[in-house]
Order: C-alpha cells, then sequence, then structure tokens
C-alpha cells in the first residue's frame, strides 16, 4: 500500500532553489525561488549561502501556510561527496561535514543535503539525500584509464538516469535489477550508462572527464592538444577548466548552448549549426556503440532522457544511428524533484532500506529516525 507521508524536496541551483511538498506521489505545492546573482556573490563563506537559503525556503513555506509539524521527512539533492553506491542515504554527521566541505569538490547542490538535515533536525523528522552526480558503481576494469595514477570517475547524471531506468523498466514490465541497459542523458553535459541488473557498471565522466561534447562541455580531446593549450601563454587552470565545462561544446563552435536558439538557425538554412549538431549527435551514438560492448551487445533498451531529447532532429538521427543495437525508449526533460521524493518514498513503503553513509550498508528503522 503507497504511504501517504508528507516529504519536503529541497533542490538547489546555482542561482535558485526548487522546493515542493509531496504526499506520496502527489505533489501538494512546488515552486522555484529566484536569487539574484548579486546577492548570492555577496555571500561568501558556504555557512552564509546555506543559512540564506534555508531562511528562504522556510519564508517561502510559511507565506504558503504549509504546516512543517505535518511533514514526515526532508529530503535534499545530494552534492559532490565521497564515491557510493546508489541509494537513499539518511543524513548523519559525516554526510553532512562533506557537504560542507566540498569533498569531491563544489556545487551549489551540496547545499541541498545541508538545509535538509537542519529543517529535519528541528522537527526530529529523518532526512535523506538521493543518487547524487557522484554515485560510483563502476566495475574495476571500468576504472583502467591508461595512465598510471589517474583512474577513470563516476561523475554523472545518477539521479535522472536512475529514475527513468526505473520507469522504462516498468513499462517493459521488468524490474530493474534484472535488466541490461543502456541510459543516456542528454543535457547542458551528457552521460552515457552502462546499466546492468541495477548497477551503472561503466559511464563516462560528465564534468571534466570524456565522452561525447555537449552543448556547454568538450568531452573528450586529443591529449597532445589538450597539453598544448594548457601551456599556451595566458592560459591558467582556471581558464582550462572553463574551457572544458562551460565554454565547450556547442558554445565554442556556435557561441550558444541554447538547443532551441541551435535548432532556429538550422530551420533557417544554417549549414554550419547543422552540422556541429549532427556532430554532437555523431559523437553521442558512437559513445553508446562503445557501451553496448560492455554488455556483449546484450541490451534490452537505450533510454533516451534529458532536456535535449524533446529535439525530434536529435532523437530521429540517434534512432537511425542505435536502433540496430536494441529498442529505443525516450523519455524527455528530467523531473528531479519527483525522483528526489521517491527515493525517500521507496524507503518509507519498505521498498528499500535507506543507507548509511559512506559504507552504503542498510541502516535500521531506528538509526533512520535519528538519522545518525
Amino acid at each position: 500500500m503507497e504511504s501517504r507521508q508528507r516529504i519536503l524536496v529541497i533542490n538547489p541551483g546555482s542561482t535558485s532553489t526548487k522546493i515542493a511538498i509531496y504526499e506520496g506521489y502527489t505533489p501538494l505545492f512546488m515552486t522555484k525561488i529566484e536569487h539574484s546573482l548579486i546577492e548570492i556573490q555577496s555571500l561568501l563563506t558556504v555557512e552564509e549561502q546555506y543559512d540564506f537559503r534555508k531562511k528562504t525556503v522556510l519564508k517561502t513555506l510559511d507565506e504558503e501556510g504549509i504546516n512543517l509539524s505535518k511533514l514526515d521527512s526532508v529530503v535534499g539533492r545530494g552534492g559532490l561527496i565521497r564515491p557510493i553506491p546508489s541509494g537513499t542515504y539518511a543524513i548523519n554527521e559525516l554526510l553532512l561535514e562533506d557537504l560542507k566541505n566540498g569533498y569531491s569538490g563544489w556545487h551549489a547542490s551540496n547545499y541541498g543535503g545541508i538545509i535538509a538535515y537542519e529543517i529535519a533536525n528541528q522537527l526530529n523528522i529523518p532526512s535523506f539525500i538521493v543518487d547524487p552526480v557522484v554515485v560510483d558503481e563502476m566495475e574495476e576494469v571500468a576504472r583502467v584509464s591508461g595512465l598510471q595514477g589517474i583512474e577513470r570517475k563516476s561523475i554523472f547524471h545518477a539521479l535522472n538516469q536512475k529514475a527513468t531506468a526505473r520507469i522504462a523498466a516498468k513499462a517493459l514490465g521488468k524490474k530493474y535489477e534484472d535488466l541490461k541497459l543502456i541510459v543516456v542523458h542528454l543535457g547542458g553535459g551528457i552521460t552515457v550508462g552502462v546499466h546492468k541488473e541495477g548497477r551503472v557498471i561503466d559511464v563516462n565522466d560528465g564534468l571534466y572527464g570524456e565522452g561525447p561534447f555537449s552543448p556547454e562541455r568538450a568531452g573528450t580531446l586529443p591529449t597532445g592538444a589538450v597539453i598544448d593549450l594548457c601551456f599556451s601563454e595566458g592560459m591558467t587552470k582556471a581558464k582550462a577548466l572553463k574551457l572544458m565545462a562551460g565554454l565547450g561544446g556547442l558554445v565554442s563552435y556556435l557561441g550558444t548552448q541554447d538547443g532551441h536558439v541551435i535548432e532556429q538557425r538550422i530551420e533557417k538554412g544554417n549549414e554550419e549549426a547543422l552540422f556541429y549538431y549532427e556532430s554532437m549527435a555523431y559523437q553521442i551514438a558512437k559513445e553508446v556503440g562503445a557501451a553496448s560492448t560492455v554488455l556483449s551487445g546484450q541490451v534490452d533498451g537505450i533510454i533516451l532522457t534529458g532536456g535535449l531529447a524533446y529535439s525530434e532532429r536529435l532523437i530521429s538521427f540517434l534512432t537511425a544511428k542505435l536502433e540496430w543495437i536494441s529498442d529505443i525508449l525516450v523519455y524527455p526533460g528530467e523531473d528531479e524533484m519527483l525522483a528526489l521524493a521517491t527515493g525517500a518514498i521507496r524507503v518509507i513503503n519498505g521498498e528499500e532500506t535507506a543507507k548509511h553513509y559512506p559504507s552504503g550498508k542498510m541502516l535500521s528503522e531506528l538509526e533512520i529516525s535519528g538519522g545518525k
């Protein structure tokens, strides 16, 4: 029987914070709180940032007349913490510390777990994070890079990939844990995950790593040319990283990462826009083809998701290249808020047990309620 417990979901972005109240799978309230860039930049410390965002969240909920005492749990977007197996994690002291310190780097999503913990702690209810970008289930052979001292990393759109894979499994009438899937997240960054029986055993690092170029990320580049770039006059580490993620990909070729703008140019006969858009699609298809070899060609389905999956042009190109491998299932967009709520619901309904950070071991009900 589905639980009707009430869940607060918190999902911070660079200049916004999305919040929602779910009762079971039903959204009762949802909004996106915009923060001015000047306001955000004036908050110099992590403590100032999450305190400001927490107060803004509480103020918004109060103005909407939402009674916090009726909440049963709070879920925050997980950030750049230690590599962990997939799942829903009860927020404990170490997780809180790693979120605040940016154990694996810094992103606004780190604030999600911190705010969730602080609100839940005051209400004496459990707080969780679900499938952060550092989910790591890669097989050891997939970590080998080709140079001693450098390992391939698992940094990808774990929340959306896992949630969409589960939706596709239901559509196929099977359990996610029984399937072999390739999931392609098509967004500002692009990640191609090999899902084998419930685990992502290989995936490209979609941030500063490898794989197809995307609207704003460079993806895999010729090594020698990158070394030359890094040692060129005036180049700094910060500038180089920005070129790899932020100013790479379609931005570097076309001056924009906006897929709608690029498709409008294509419709008006802009051959340059068409060439680079199809070049991106070519690289995506090639990455999926490589991923299929990890499963020895035994692929139950190829799932295309993310914002760019709304593009009929892109989906048509990819389908023509990939349908010989397996059936193509398209789930445009990404519902991060529902995916976060669903992670908590699976624990509440007893479909899963919340995990301990960072071990990934299952927790007892007593440990979950205490969040320790």
